[in-house]
């Protein structure tokens, strides 16, 4: 990977906040005219910096603003098993994160939901249905503290 330098970290930290900025918007702010910015985001994206654009939906509006945090300990370890849960957990909408963690759990999901009925039934009758799942406990989050997009950069 290229060293991104000033210009390219400052693009960066204006699109994490705004990705509908316009490309003559984008150079108004970093003081360059349209084509090199044009030129600068072609190649972040290109180089794997910016993965995406993205809208951020209100999961409260959207009636899916419960969240848990889910803890999973795996009944066996190897690797197919373990590609077979991740390829079940990518088919599965509610779950919105998932990480492969250390410690007492193998897998850490954020799941999303419109309420406490909702996530019961989502256990019983989804995550319950994958055979690999050994145990799971879960955290519910009562206020969002924080909660940034992107890196901290």
């Amino acid at each position: 990977m290229d060293i991104l330098d000033k210009t390219d970290l400052q693009l960066l930290r204006i699109l994490q906040n705004n990705s509908k900025l316009t490309t003559k918007e984008l150079a108004s702010q970093v003081n360059l005219s349209t084509t090199p910015v044009f030129e600068r985001l072609k190649r972040l994206e290109s180089e794997g910096y910016i993965k995406k654009y993205i809208a951020v939906l209100d999961a409260e509006k959207l009636n899916f603003g419960f969240v848990v945090f889910c803890s999973v300990k795996l009944r066996r370890h190897n690797r197919d098993i373990a590609a077979e849960f991740t390829r079940i957990i990518q088919e599965i909408p509610e779950v919105t994160e998932c990480y492969n963690i250390s410690g007492e759990y193998d897998y850490l999901l954020k799941i999303h939901a419109p309420d406490m009925k909702y996530y019961q039934q989502f256990i019983l009758n989804v995550l319950g249905t994958i055979e690999s799942l050994g145990s799971l406990t879960s955290t519910f989050v009562m206020a969002e503290v924080k909660h940034k997009y992107g890196a901290p950069l």
